[in-house]
């Protein structure tokens, strides 16, 4: 059975959805650059070079380009431990996940 997020959010007291409704606000409102990323992270460009097989001038370059493929920002944020996900923003209705797109065939467990 799957569980619909609009109806658990129904069952919360008001006080408790404004607060889970201002946190995911605050998340949403979140942007970052790579190299702002990284350093919140507390990560070196020469570390994440080496956890990617580049040069830490290839990381440079990587941190100043502002069109990068997917496969390629998908592995530099695996690289700093994370996953990437992409969202779609339109007017007037919620945002929507995307799927098929950011992950590898593992994540559908499929082999390439």
């Amino acid at each position: 059975m799957s569980v619909n997020a609009n109806e658990v959010m129904k069952k919360l007291s008001p006080e408790r959805r404004k607060k889970i409704e201002a946190r995911a606000a605050e998340l949403i409102a979140e942007e970052m650059t790579l190299q702002q990323l990284r350093k919140a992270l507390e990560l070196t460009q020469v570390h994440l070079a080496k956890k990617l097989h580049i040069s830490q001038v290839g990381i440079s370059r990587l941190e100043q380009q502002s069109d990068l493929l997917i496969s390629t920002l998908r592995k530099t944020v695996r690289a700093m431990g994370g996953n990437l996900c992409l969202l779609a923003e339109f007017p007037g209705r919620p945002p929507v996940m995307l799927s098929g797109i950011a992950e590898t065939p593992a994540h559908h467990g499929r082999k390439s």
